[in-house]
């Protein structure tokens, strides 16, 4: 069957991905490697993440700031892991003033002290808060801003991985390590009902190992969640900083009695990554599936217009339609609808929506207006699965179908996930099959999640580099049984995940 998509995923999931981005006009790449231009359709639904995720995390007590971009490279230097984890990944301004010579423009004047663009923020929200805090009564601190992030990546992927990218941070100072583990585990908890409820994509929730913490962090939560080529997402990480960024920028409080003391904080984020999570959890050969509760728009009309005296009534019959669609309520907001009236062939504007994973069709011509109905496609159906509806139940019809498609794609998520996870594989040589591609130059699909045992150690973890595997999280709901690290064959308690990752 031919698609809209070529290559498909089957063929070739990298570049299946690229097509896909590039069908439903998400975004393109800039003139400057490795960044990219998110487009409408890419930004609108950027927008529906940005304005939920502003919703959870303001109910929680958080108040959005905004914070510099450019931050001293001393700020970096004061917490010597946080440092040494970014230091390959830093942007760097030296200079301050551009001139002419023999025809160009060249820096001129140099910068006392560079300044690092912000790779994340800990550090110079570190030094405010040592400002803003003095008392028991400033505490906790709650605040969350939402900015872009330089990383000098050398290999860029649209939305999984990009030079610069837009976030959300959030950054809370508390009195007690009891209260800023809570607040790490809650809003990685916050992140897990986001994405199962508002993307429907399912997402294993876990701490990760010693050796995939955040640089400067005393835990790091994790989520991951599975794509269709069998590879982990991490879609967000919430860490545990302990006291130490309030040491480095001397964060201190005194408590109740009057004893000066440091405070224990924890920063947290999602990103732009999320997009690129929802097109490998649900997109097809036909391009982009967006679950309704993250799309721009839901609804699309199309009308069909034929002979000229026709085109009135039709346009009215469409235009009236979407206003009675539009006073319906999804979830606490209007159903946004778009009437599709451009000069073109109806099939081309259907293949136009398909592909941008609109998840409601509807087609009304005057033959519609005669029978007093339209005909309705959904986007998780067959594009020549229609259906023909009365023009009076079509409006009641339209909510409980966008719920209907946002639980019919998590449910598929779940399907994947759990038929390609394997609980079973106890040694390494079992372990090694299971993610390595039967033919290496077909690219099948192959691999997948695997809950297995781990010692601890890091050798057992460094062994797995060769497979291009590694342990993602140590999942939050422990057995607690004894068994065998999957690696090494010794006596092992931890329960953890493995898998190949973007």
């Amino acid at each position: 069957m031919k698609t809209a998509i070529t290559p498909t995923r089957q063929e070739d999931y990298p570049e299946w991905y690229q097509q896909v981005i590039k069908a439903a006009d998400l975004a393109e790449n800039s003139p400057v490697r490795g960044c990219m231009v998110i487009k409408p359709w890419g930004y609108g639904i950027w927008e529906k993440i940005q304005q939920e995720l502003d919703r959870r995390i303001k109910a929680t007590g958080h108040e959005n700031v905004y914070f510099p971009l450019f931050i001293p490279l001393s700020f970096l230097e004061k917490e010597a892991s946080h440092v040494e984890g970014f230091a390959k990944e830093c942007a760097i301004v030296t200079h301050h003033r551009l001139e002419g010579k023999d025809g160009k423009l060249i820096p001129a004047g140099e910068l006392e002290e560079p300044l690092v663009v912000r790779p994340t923020s800990e550090t110079i929200i570190g030094h405010s808060f040592s400002k803003w805090i003095r008392s028991h009564r400033d505490l906790p601190m709650l605040i969350n801003q939402w900015a872009n992030v330089v990383r000098w990546e050398m290999r860029t992927r649209m939305f999984l991985r990009t030079m610069e990218f837009l976030w959300q941070e959030g950054h809370t100072a508390h009195a007690t390590e009891e209260e800023a583990v809570e607040e790490a585990e809650k809003m990685l908890e916050e992140y897990r009902t986001f994405c199962k409820d508002f993307l429907a994509m399912p997402v294993i929730c876990g701490e990760k190992t010693p050796q995939e913490r955040f640089p400067g962090a005393v835990t790091t939560y994790a989520m991951e969640a599975m794509m269709q080529d069998r590879k982990a997402l991490q879609a967000g990480t919430s860490h545990y900083l302990g006291q130490n960024f309030a040491k480095a920028f001397d964060i201190t409080f005194s408590d109740t009695e009057g004893a000066l003391k440091h405070v224990y904080m924890t920063s947290w984020g999602v990103a732009t990554r999320l997009i690129g999570g929802v097109i490998m959890t649900h997109s097809d050969d036909d391009g982009l599936r967006l679950p309704p509760r993250i799309a721009p728009k839901q609804v699309v009309i199309i009308p069909f217009l034929t002979k000229e005296e026709h085109n009135e009534s039709v346009m009215k019959y469409a235009n009236d339609l979407a206003d009675d669609i539009r006073a319906q309520n999804f979830h606490g907001h209007d159903v946004t609808v778009v009437v599709d009236d451009r000069d073109m062939r109806g099939g081309e504007k259907n293949w136009h929506w398909i592909k941008k994973g609109m998840p409601i069709r509807i087609e009304v011509g005057p033959r519609d207006i005669e029978n007093n109905n339209v005909c309705m496609a959904r986007r998780d159906k067959g594009h020549k699965d229609k259906e023909i509806i009365a023009r009076n139940d079509i409006v009641a019809a339209i909510v409980p179908t966008l719920d209907d498609i946002q639980n019919t794609y998590l449910e598929q998520a779940l399907k994947m996930q759990k038929e390609n996870s394997r609980s079973d594989i106890a040694d390494f040589e079992e372990f090694k099959a299971f993610f390595t591609p039967k033919n290496a130059n077909k690219p099948e699909p192959h691999g997948g999640f695997v809950y297995a045992k781990w010692c601890g150690e890091d050798s057992c973890e460094n062994r797995l580099s060769d497979l291009k595997v590694s342990i993602r999280c140590l999942p939050t709901e422990q057995s607690g049984s004894e068994g065998t690290c999957v690696v090494c064959g010794k006596k092992a308690t931890i329960d953890a995940l493995y898998a190949k990752s973007y």
